[in-house]
């Protein structure tokens, strides 16, 4: 199967479930936040914070699991090019292409759990300004 066929099936599986609902009102009005309203939009607290959790996790573990052979690498690639050994330099290349990866990973691990604390704050923040401002509007009248 060719890249284009394989991206297609894929996108095919991704777009297979995915309905929007327009004109319409949740079956439960005022679910809202975690789990409760049906809407296109939904927020599952406890699922986003699983994710962040484990963002957090791996990024402390990459942390220091990622750097354990630093010091062994680079005692070994001293020594074989202290003895000539092109393989040497070659080992130290790849040490370095390894930390680089391992910081853009930590990094990434970061964004991904400070990105997901963030959002959960924020939509919090969004519905209860929400509510507060359908309490006070007329249109609360018409929805009860």
């Amino acid at each position: 199967m060719s890249f284009d066929e394989e991206w297609s099936a894929a996108r095919a599986t991704a777009t297979a479930g995915v309905t929007m609902r327009l004109n319409q009102a949740p079956a439960d009005p005022g679910g809202g936040g975690s789990g409760g309203g049906g809407g296109d939009l939904e927020l599952n607290q406890d699922h986003i914070g699983a994710i962040g959790s484990e963002a957090y996790k791996l990024h402390t573990r990459l942390q220091t699991d990622g750097k354990h052979a630093a010091t062994a690498t680079a005692e070994a690639a001293g020594a074989l090019t202290k003895e000539a050994f092109a393989s040497g330099a070659a080992l130290l290349k790849v040490n370095s292409a390894w930390e680089s990866q391992v910081k853009t990973l930590v990094a990434a691990c970061a964004n991904i759990s400070n990105g997901l604390n963030y959002s959960l704050a924020s939509h919090a923040k969004d519905e209860q300004q929400l509510r507060a401002d359908f309490s006070a509007s007329a249109i609360d009248k018409y929805l009860k």
